[in-house]
């Protein structure tokens, strides 16, 4: 069975003793010209006025900033990209009035070969490219604070654009209920401040911070305050496949266009189980979401959905960026000894305040719940002394788990997890 792993998939021989059930995603069709539909997407806004109103009332527009995923996003931008940016300089909008940000929150650096990806070898030398850095404090802006009193950090350079548009796409995510829309803004180019209490721990504990969660998810509602606050004119996001096609687009004001993708996500993405498994097996969808262990992560929540308690849960992801470049204090709270137990404690007490401190607490929240062993390019010695369990391949956890659990043990196998989601019934 091929699983999505890396770049190239990994096979996963399934002994036909064990009692398996695998979920995969609903057939998406892509969009076969997707350049053309994202421009007709452009032209015919959801709601909203058009661009080329929004580009005629605001005249004269000396700096256009775009907003683009990081590296560790599957999304194809450069379509997103070449259609934009034909139609911006069709309304009169020249290249050098025109810089592209990609919005990495917290996480590291875009290099030059990720960026050639993900913009396109002619756009990445036609186009000004800046990666946001958070913790630059000469490259955010403060304005105010929002009804709660968390002070608004943003990237000066969006903030301080002429018209400054939105791109990205929407999935089930982890903890902000789903990715795309504001969330580009923030954590994408908020300071790092702003995205520390946005991230709180009191925020990740709510109930409402889980995949699929999008009504009064703490963090999507302050990062709306906040895109209210700073202004965005313009979005443009779509909605992808297991092979990360482009199935679906919508352009035009900001709200209505989550909205739209996210209804659009839950006809999809969500399916039902009967009853909880003894071992569920999943991955994040190959890379470049699988880039890293801080990465790997979502793919344990997504375990964490399906598993009993006391179950297994095997994450499948290559992490060819190891733990994660950038991400010291996510690796220092993984080699810290503590329990998970110990650290959700800690993290929710407030002793442990940290950068990245939000992943260990939805790491420790699953490893209370299940042990989780990692089948990976990671080596035992690099998963920490926090409870991680190594196996060489799927199939030695799989073996392992079932001397726990018995061999008549529940299965379940997301192959392309997070396409497909599942939902316990209670």
């Amino acid at each position: 069975m091929k699983f999505d792993y890396g770049k190239n998939g990994l096979e996963i021989s399934i002994n036909p003793n064990w009692n398996v059930s695998i979920l995969r995603p609903v057939p998406q069709k892509r969009i076969e010209n997707p350049i053309l539909a994202i421009k007709h997407a452009i032209q015919n806004p959801l709601e909203g006025k058009s661009l080329k109103s929004i580009i005629k009332e605001k005249k004269p527009i000396e700096k256009v900033c775009i907003v683009i995923d990081d590296a560790t996003r599957p999304v194809p931008s450069h379509f997103i990209l070449k259609a934009l940016i034909e139609d911006l300089n069709n309304y009169g909008i020249l290249d050098s009035q025109i810089f592209i940000l990609i919005a990495t929150g917290l996480h590291r650096k875009s290099n030059e070969n990720e960026i050639e990806r993900m913009v396109g070898k002619e756009l990445s030398r036609r186009i000004t490219i800046v990666n946001h850095q958070s913790t630059d404090s000469k490259s955010v802006i403060f304005l105010g604070k929002t009804k709660h009193e968390i002070p608004i950090y943003i990237n000066k350079y969006y903030y301080e654009s002429d018209l400054r548009i939105l791109t990205g796409y929407v999935e089930p995510h982890f903890f902000f209920g789903f990715s795309g829309g504001v969330k580009s803004l923030v954590p994408g180019i908020a300071g790092s401040e702003t995205i520390q209490l946005n991230h709180s721990a009191e925020n990740i504990a709510s109930p409402h911070s889980r995949f699929g969660r999008y009504e009064n998810n703490p963090m999507r509602e302050m990062a709306t305050e906040i895109a209210h606050s700073v202004g965005v004119d313009f979005t443009v996001n779509v909605c992808i496949n297991e092979k990360h096609e482009i199935t679906q687009i919508a352009a035009g004001e900001l709200l209505k266009v989550h909205d739209y993708l996210v209804n659009y996500q839950l006809r999809y993405i969500f399916q039902e189980i009967s009853k909880s498994y003894d071992i569920v097996v999943c991955g994040n969808g190959g890379y470049p979401l699988d880039i890293n262990l801080y990465q790997a992560v979502k793919s344990m929540a997504i375990g964490e959905m399906a598993v009993s308690d006391g179950g297994t849960i095997i994450s499948v992801n290559e992490c060819s960026d190891g733990v994660g470049i950038g991400q010291e204090k996510f690796k220092n709270l993984l080699f810290s000894g503590l329990s998970p137990v110990e650290l959700h404690e800690k993290i929710l007490n407030h002793d442990i305040i940290a950068p990245d401190q939000w992943e260990i607490q939805i790491l420790a929240r699953v490893m209370m719940k299940a042990e989780i062993f990692i089948v990976s390019s990671l080596s035992m010695n690099e998963l920490g002394n926090i409870g991680l369990k190594y196996a060489k391949t799927a199939e030695d956890a799989i073996r392992i788990a079932l001397k726990k659990h018995g061999e008549k043990a529940r299965i379940l196998i997301l192959p392309n997890s997070p396409q497909i989601l599942p939902l316990c019934k209670k």
